[in-house]
């Protein structure tokens, strides 16, 4: 037998027999996806005029997708504040489980840096939430084999596959599978990256003068293309910036996940929740290209970021979708309990704050102003989004349409957060924010009656 008759041979696309990377879902197949998902109670039936406007977007997707960015659990009875936490304690009622079911989604994420917020029962207690109810999720499991497997969803037009991870990540969240004796640990599917200071030439080279007049240092540790000061790698370039380079083995492992999914399935979504280069920058970190186009080529059909918790560009390769950051869909400020170690990261003492106080910085006449937010949280662009709408037909992206939400900024503390969409010239700045975002990717977006429309 020759070798290219051998039932296993690779083909023109370079995948073997037993999975292609083509898509292969019937005509009509749409996937609604959005970014990060921070709430404490349900929303779906509440008071929230507009938020059902937003959900009817849902109703004739086969697939909806959100970041699940809080652990959901009984909080008496289940786990405690983990001294590493994510930036805060995000935590919700068990309620808000059967509320993500009612708003229309029925696949979430949990790789992210609020993962293990509340420890492994955090975790655990997540994972029996939303199997109770029916949602697909993936990127946390007992080891890192579960954690970054891919979970399947059947649908009426075809099987979908999600593989996350999260380059953004406490380092007690990552898991690990066994070794010998020692158990695999719970925890996230990572993307470790390594990250490097870029400095202007004339000041690496002040930089490397200072390394080599401290104690310790050593002339075989000298390396003239990076400095290392307190744990941090200094490079030169010709623009100040940050430069990041990607875990091989968690790529990898990662890429051999989605080409599994794939081999199991008629269409799969990877995702990946990463704040580089820092949640005040709308353009992704300089590997994310080369990483959302490998994880297309392994045979992911969409690729979705979030965790900066604003938008970025979108990029059509290979007639497949790539969300460089979808911002937030539903980002409530009011989270509890908020743990001691918060209280005292804000300068707050909890006897005589309440939780409100320590998630704003400003009060007037003893309640929340509408711009005390968080740091740099509180400016307008964390508070506007899109939800999306991918379409295939013939097994190709034939129509994907953006429609501009936003997250009530100017209402009360009490019901900030929970999305509808934007008015009109709202909506239009957010698409054509999005449109100049997009361009340095050679993705036109066209804008018709406050929706933002890519045609491929």
């Amino acid at each position: 037998m020759h070798p290219s008759d051998h039932p296993l041979s690779q083909g023109d696309n370079g995948f073997d027999a037993i999975g292609s990377i083509a898509t292969n879902v019937q005509d009509g197949f749409t996937m609604a996806a959005v970014g990060d998902i921070l709430y404490a109670r349900p929303v779906a039936h509440g008071y929230n005029p507009g938020l059902a406007d937003v959900l009817r977007i849902f109703e004739d997707a086969d697939v909806t997708f959100g970041n699940l960015e809080t652990i959901i659990l009984d909080r008496p009875s289940k786990g405690c504040p983990q001294a590493e936490h994510g930036g805060s304690y995000c935590i919700s009622d068990p309620e808000v489980g059967p509320d993500l079911k009612a708003m229309g989604f029925n696949m979430v994420s949990r790789a992210n840096n609020q993962t293990l917020d509340w420890g492994v029962e955090g975790m655990r207690e997540t994972t029996r939430a939303l199997d109770n109810i029916g949602i697909v999720h993936s990127g946390a499991g007992e080891n890192l084999a579960e954690a970054g497997a891919a979970r399947f969803l059947e649908t009426r037009r075809g099987r979908v596959a999600l593989v996350s991870s999260a380059s953004t990540f406490p380092p007690m969240a990552r898991a690990c599978d066994p070794a010998g004796q020692a158990p695999g640990r719970p925890g996230l599917n990572p993307l470790r990256l390594t990250e490097s200071i870029i400095v202007p030439r004339e000041k690496f080279e002040l930089l490397r003068e200072l390394r080599e007049a401290l104690p310790g240092y050593k002339l075989a540790e000298r390396d003239l293309s990076r400095v290392v000061l307190g744990g941090a790698i200094y490079k030169a370039g010709d623009k100040p910036g940050y430069s990041f380079e990607a875990n091989l083995r968690d790529v990898a492992n990662i890429l051999r996940n989605v080409r599994e999914g794939k081999q199991f399935s008629d269409f799969c979504i990877a995702t990946n929740h990463g704040h580089e280069p820092g949640n005040w920058s709308q353009e992704p970190a300089d590997y994310e290209q080369s990483f959302a186009r490998s994880v297309i080529d392994a045979g992911a059909d969409a690729y979705v970021v979030h965790g900066p918790h604003l938008l970025r560009g979108i990029e059509i390769y290979k007639g497949r979708p790539i969300f460089y950051s979808l911002g937030n869909f539903l980002a409530e400020d009011l989270r509890a309990p908020v743990g001691a170690d918060i209280y005292e990261v804000y300068g707050k003492d909890p006897r005589i704050d309440t939780n409100a106080e320590v998630t704003v910085y400003e009060m007037a006449n003893g309640f929340p102003t509408a711009e005390g937010l968080v740091g740099s949280y509180s400016d307008a662009i964390y508070y506007e989004s899109v939800v999306t709408v991918s379409r295939f037909e013939q097994n190709k992206l034939a129509d994907l349409r953006l429609f501009p939400i936003e997250l009530r900024r100017s209402d009360r503390f009490a019901n900030r957060g929970v999305p509808r969409l934007a008015a009109p010239q709202q909506a239009d700045a957010i698409l054509k924010r999005l449109q100049k975002l997009s361009a340095p990717f050679h993705t036109q977006i066209d804008i018709e009656n406050g929706v933002g429309r890519i045609r491929i």
